[in-house]
C-alpha cells in the first residue's frame, strides 16, 4: 500500500471510502504524532502502522492507497502523558475513531485499558476495531411525521423485543426486530406517533458491573457517537435505516435518545478508548487545576464549549438524519449541550446551531432539561425549538394520587401544560413532555405497590437510585395476593394513565405501562438485562391494556388534548377553552382551591372533539365515590365515555378514579341529563 499525502484543504474526519483507497482524518489540538493501525479481516492482527500527517488545524491524515471498504481500523496517538494535568497520550492505547460509523463487535471492559502508559501493553487485542465503510445515498429529505402534542413511546430495544412471542428468536433483541408485523401493530393500537428508541450507538458497561455478574442495559455509557452497538443492529446503519422507514410506512416516527453528555471512559480511573487519548483537555471539561468536572455523576464531562466538539455532535445528529431519516432526537442531560465557561447559556453555540442548521432545524428536539452540576436544573430555559422533559409533571400528578394535601392547584397546572414554568418571555405554547413514568425511576405500574426502592440486585446495598419516589402501596409493601389490594393497584394505574392521557401537550408512555410491567420495585434497573426489565408480554395486563388504547382512541379524536397552546380560561366563539369546575359543575373558588384536602374538580376543554362539542375530565381522587355534574349547553348532550355509564351529565364516579364524557348533539336540538 502507498500513502499519500493529505490535500491542504481541511478534510472530512473520519475514514472516506473511494475506489483508490480511504483517507484518513483525525482531529488532535495536542497529540504531536498520530497513526492509523488496520487490521486483518477478523480485526486480530495488526497489518500496517501508517503516520498521519498533522495539518495547520490540527488535523492528521492521510490517504491510504489500495485499502478497501470494510477494512478494520484503530487510531493511536502519541505525546506527553501527565493524566494530572488532562494528557494521557500512549501509543500502546489503540483508539476508536469518533468518527467511526461501524464496529466490529462490542466494547467491554478490561482493566488494561486503564493502566498507565508502559503497563499495560498494547490494548488492540481488547478493542472493537472500526469498520470502514462507504455511506450509502442519503434518504430522500421528508418532514418529521412526529409533531408536538403527539404520543411518545420510549422503548429500550432488547427489552422490549427479548420475550415478544411472535418475533424469531433469531431477531429478538435487535433493531430490525421493531419492524415486525406484530410490533407494528400493537404501536398502531395505542395511537404512537413516534418511538423514543433509548440509546442504540455503541457503548460499554460501567468498570463495576463485570464483579457483580451485571451489564448495562440502557446505554447511556457511550463510547462512539455514530457506530451503532453491533448486538443491537448487526445490520449496522442499514438495519436502524430499513427500520425507520418500516415504522413511518406504519405512519410512527423515530426519535433517537443520544447522550453528549458524558463518555464511557469515566474518571481517571477508567478505561482510555477514544477522546482521552486523542486529546482528553478538548474533548472534557476540567478545573484549573487539571482535573476532570463531573457534571454528570459518570465520572466525565463533554466540553460543548469546545467547536471541535460542537462538529462532532452536529456531524453525528446530521449522520442519523441524511442516513437513517430519523424525525427527531432527545437528549440525556441535555444541559450539558449548553453549558459555556460562565455556566448554562439558552443561547450557546452548540443550542443555536441545532436550531439554525439546514440538516437539523426542522428535527424534533427533546431535552432533559438537568444535569448535576452548578445552575444545571435548566427546566423552561431552553431555545423555543427544544421540548423539554417536565419532571414537575411526573412529581405532582404522583403526589395528587398518592393523596397528599394542597395538590388540586398544581394538578389543574400541570394538566393545562405548565404555563408556571412555559410561560416565560410571553409564550403563548407549552414545550412539556408529560410523563408520569420513564426508564428510570419506578414503573408506572410499581408506583401503588412500592412505597420503597428495592435495588438490592443492583448490587449496591440498595443505595442508587432516588429515595423519593411519590409511590404507595395500597397497604401492602410488594407483591399481593390480596384481591382488594389487587384490584386497588389496577385501579390506581389506570387513574394515572388517564391523566397522563387528558393531559395538554406531548406526552410519553414507557413501553409495558400501558400493560403493567413491573420491575419489583426497582427504580434504576440500568444493569438489569434479563426478565425484571424484560417486557412479560405473555403475562401482561390485559385489561390495563386495553384501557389505554381506550384512552388512546379519545386522545386522538381529541384536538384540544394535542394543541400545545397554553390553556387560558378565555372565551373563543362563547365558550372558554378550559373550565375549571366543582363537582356540582359550578366554577372553583378561591375557597376551594386551597382547601388542603380538595381531591376532586372537573376540566372541561373547549374543542374535545372534532365537531366542536366539549371534553369532561372528571378527577376524584378521594376515596369515595362523589356525584359530579357537567353544565348543560343548548343542542348538546353529554356522554359518558370511560368509565362507560349511562344518563347525561349527571353521574356517580368512583372513588380514586378518572371519568372522561364528550359532548354531542342532542337529538331535538336540546341539551339535557
Amino acid at each position: 500500500m502507498q500513502v499519500g499525502r493529505a490535500a491542504a484543504i481541511k478534510p472530512r474526519l473520519g475514514a472516506h471510502v473511494s475506489p483508490d483507497g480511504i483517507r484518513f482524518a483525525i482531529w488532535s489540538g495536542a497529540a504531536p504524532r498520530m497513526w492509523v493501525s488496520t487490521f486483518d479481516a477478523r480485526g486480530s492482527r495488526e497489518t500496517d502502522r501508517i503516520e498521519l500527517s498533522r495539518g495547520a488545524d490540527g488535523v492528521f491524515s492521510a490517504f491510504v492507497h489500495g485499502l478497501k471498504e470494510g477494512a478494520r481500523y484503530g487510531l493511536r496517538a502519541d505525546g506527553e502523558y501527565a493524566p494530572e494535568r488532562g494528557l494521557w497520550f500512549d501509543p500502546d492505547k489503540l483508539l476508536a475513531d469518533p468518527y467511526a460509523i461501524e464496529m466490529d463487535r462490542q466494547y467491554v471492559f478490561d482493566a488494561r485499558l486503564s493502566a498507565r502508559r508502559g503497563e499495560g501493553g498494547d490494548t488492540a487485542p481488547l478493542m472493537p476495531k472500526a469498520i470502514a465503510r462507504a455511506l450509502p445515498e442519503p434518504v430522500s429529505p421528508r418532514p418529521p411525521l412526529f409533531r408536538p402534542g403527539g404520543l411518545i413511546y420510549e422503548l429500550n430495544v432488547r427489552a422490549f423485543t427479548m420475550l415478544h412471542p411472535a418475533i424469531p428468536k433469531r431477531m429478538r433483541g435487535t433493531v430490525a426486530a421493531l419492524r415486525h408485523p406484530a410490533v407494528l401493530a400493537h404501536l398502531q393500537k395505542l395511537g404512537i406517533a413516534a418511538v423514543e428508541l433509548m440509546p442504540v450507538t455503541a457503548w460499554i458497561d460501567e468498570r463495576h458491573l463485570s464483579a457483580l455478574g451485571l451489564r448495562n442495559s440502557w446505554g447511556y455509557n457511550p463510547v462512539t457517537f455514530m457506530a451503532l452497538d453491533p448486538r443491537l443492529a448487526p445490520g449496522g446503519l442499514l438495519e436502524l435505516r430499513d427500520t425507520v422507514a418500516a415504522l413511518r410506512e406504519a405512519g410512527i416516527g423515530t426519535i433517537l435518545d443520544l447522550v453528549f453528555n458524558h463518555t464511557g471512559e469515566s474518571d481517571v480511573f477508567g478505561p482510555t478508548l477514544s477522546l482521552r487519548g486523542l486529546d482528553a483537555r478538548t474533548y472534557y471539561r476540567h478545573r484549573d487545576d487539571g482535573s476532570l468536572v463531573n457534571d454528570t455523576g459518570t465520572g466525565n464531562t463533554i466540553d460543548c464549549s469546545q467547536p471541535v466538539v460542537q462538529e462532532l455532535i452536529l456531524d453525528s445528529l446530521r449522520h442519523f438524519v441524511r442516513h437513517a431519516g430519523v424525525d427527531g432526537f432527545r437528549f440525556d442531560l441535555a444541559t450539558i449541550l449548553g453549558r459555556e465557561p460562565q455556566g448554562f447559556d439558552t443561547q450557546a453555540p452548540l443550542l443555536a446551531a441545532m436550531g439554525s442548521d439546514p440538516v437539523l432545524a426542522d428535527r424534533i428536539m427533546i431535552a432533559e432539561p438537568w444535569d448535576i452540576g452548578p445552575g444545571g436544573y435548566q427546566l423552561g430555559n431552553f431555545p423555543q425549538n427544544f421540548l423539554e422533559w417536565n419532571d414537575r409533571y411526573r412529581d405532582d400528578i404522583r403526589r395528587f394520587w398518592r393523596g397528599d394535601d394542597d395538590t388540586i392547584g398544581t394538578l389543574a397546572t400541570r394538566l393545562a401544560g405548565s404555563s408556571d414554568i412555559f410561560a416565560s418571555g410571553g409564550a403563548k405554547e407549552t414545550r412539556t413532555v408529560n410523563f408520569v413514568a420513564a426508564h428510570d425511576g419506578m414503573t408506572l405500574a410499581d408506583m401503588s405497590a412500592y412505597e420503597k426502592k428495592h435495588n438490592e440486585a443492583n448490587g449496591e446495598n440498595n443505595r442508587d437510585g432516588h429515595d423519593e419516589n411519590f409511590s404507595w402501596n395500597c397497604g401492602t409493601e410488594g407483591e399481593s395476593a390480596n384481591p382488594k389490594v389487587k384490584v386497588q393497584r389496577a385501579h390506581d394505574t389506570c387513574a394515572l394513565l388517564a391523566t397522563l392521557f387528558m393531559s395538554r401537550g406531548t406526552i410519553m408512555l414507557t413501553a409495558g405501562d400501558e400493560f403493567g410491567r413491573t420491575q419489583k420495585g426497582n427504580n434504576n434497573a440500568y444493569a438489569q438485562d434479563n426478565a425484571l426489565t424484560w417486557l412479560d408480554w405473555a403475562g401482561r395486563d390485559q385489561s390495563i391494556e386495553e384501557f389505554t388504547i381506550a384512552l388512546a382512541a379519545i386522545r386522538k379524536a381529541a384536538p384540544a388534548l394535542a394543541n400545545m397552546a397554553l390553556l387560558t380560561g378565555e372565551a373563543a366563539g362563547g365558550v372558554a377553552d378550559v373550565a375549571w369546575l366543582d363537582e356540582t359543575g359550578r366554577p372553583l373558588g378561591t375557597e376551594q382551591w386551597t382547601d388542603p384536602r380538595r381531591r376532586r374538580f372537573s376540566m372541561v376543554l373547549a374543542n374535545g372533539t372534532p365537531d366542536g362539542g366539549r371534553l369532561a375530565v372528571m378527577l376524584n381522587g378521594d376515596r369515595e365515590g362523589v356525584s359530579f355534574v357537567l353544565p348543560l349547553r343548548d343542542e348538546f348532550r353529554w356522554k359518558r365515555l370511560l368509565p362507560e355509564g349511562r344518563g347525561s351529565g349527571d353521574w356517580t364516579i368512583a372513588g380514586r378514579t378518572v371519568a372522561l364524557a364528550i359532548e354531542e348533539a342532542a337529538a331535538g336540538g336540546k341539551g339535557g341529563r
